[in-house]
Order: C-alpha cells, then structure tokens, then sequence
C-alpha cells in the first residue's frame, strides 16, 4: 500500500499532451480578491493493492489548511479503521520523506499506535517504509495523482473548490468524505 498527500490547485494547469494538430490551450486563471475558497487543496492518500482478485482502490481524504503532522495522523487513524473494518491486520505504508511523515510526532503516535495494537491484539499495525530521497516514481500512488490532475482540469475557467473536490472523488471512484482539520491545541 502507498501512502501519499499531494495539492490540488485551482490554478496552475497541469501540462496535457494532445494526438490533434491543434494544441489544447489551458486558459491562465487568477484569482478575485473577494474569492473565500483556497488556491489549492490539499488530499491525502492511501492506495490499497489487495492481494487475490480484489482490484486496488484509492481512499481519499481532502484537508482544510496544509499537511501537517496532527493531520498525518488523523488520516493513518482513519485508514486504520478502513482496513480494520475488511479484516486486515497491518498496513504497509510506503510514503516520502515529507517533515509532516518524518516527524517525531507522527513516528511517536505509530509507535504508541503499534503497542495499542499489540497489547490489545487487535487492530491494524503500521509498518512505514521510506522511499530515498528524490524518488517519488518509487511510490505506486504517484502516477495515481498526474492522471487525476490532468483528468479534472478546466481549460477555460476557474473551478471552485467544492467543483474541483467533486471532480477528484469523481475520477477516482470514492465518496468524498469530511475534511480532515488540525485540532486546536487548547
């Protein structure tokens, strides 16, 4: 399984290649001042390869704010208990070297996280392995995002984010579920 988080921008377009002999032309776009949504979203994902004849699967979970390390874990604690929920017991998660996926927060909750499991002998253990440096084509969810990007892009006008986060649960095949959220420290 891969793990992964990339940003979803209203503005800059992806490049698209055509077979035709005009080229497609993606419109610059800008955004009002008045505009409340963001210029980009950011979507954490899990790319599930079962084994046997099961097909993979992507479980997606859009963000309000930026990756960090509260939000990391929230999402591992939501992909737990997707796979939990099929009967699986350990999740093995090929991500980056992100701050927000190599921080001792994150890596001190998967921990804490792995002793609840096996003290309580249930649940779905974390086993992380970190790509090198500069090799995100290593990571089976990359070319997950490019196609989707290229897939949702509007050429002649400015989505806005509930557009653009409809049209990416769409491609993909999922329901779009509540935004994950920092928590406020109290």
């Amino acid at each position: 399984m891969a793990g992964d988080e990339t940003w979803w921008t209203r503005l800059a377009q992806p490049s698209l290649h055509t077979w035709t002999d005009e080229p497609v032309r993606l419109v610059q776009q800008s955004v009002a001042k008045d505009d409340p949504d963001p210029k980009a979203l950011v979507r954490y994902g899990l790319l599930l390869r079962p084994s046997g004849g099961e097909s993979e699967e992507l479980c997606l979970r859009f963000v309000d704010g930026r990756p960090v390390s509260a939000i990391t874990t929230q999402f591992l604690a939501d992909g737990c208990d997707r796979l939990a929920a099929r009967g699986k017991r350990a999740l093995l998660l090929v991500w980056d070297n992100a701050s927000w996926h190599i921080s001792k927060a994150v890596k001190g909750w998967i921990r804490e996280h792995n002793r609840k499991v096996k003290q309580a002998g249930r649940g779905v253990r974390i086993i992380t392995c970190q790509l090198p440096v500069k090799s995100p084509w290593l990571n089976p969810i990359e070319p997950k995002w490019v196609h989707g990007k290229r897939a949702v892009v509007e050429p002649a006008r400015l989505l806005s984010a509930a557009e653009l986060v409809e049209r990416v649960c769409a491609h993909f095949h999922c329901h779009c579920q509540d935004h994950l959220i920092a928590q406020q420290a109290a």
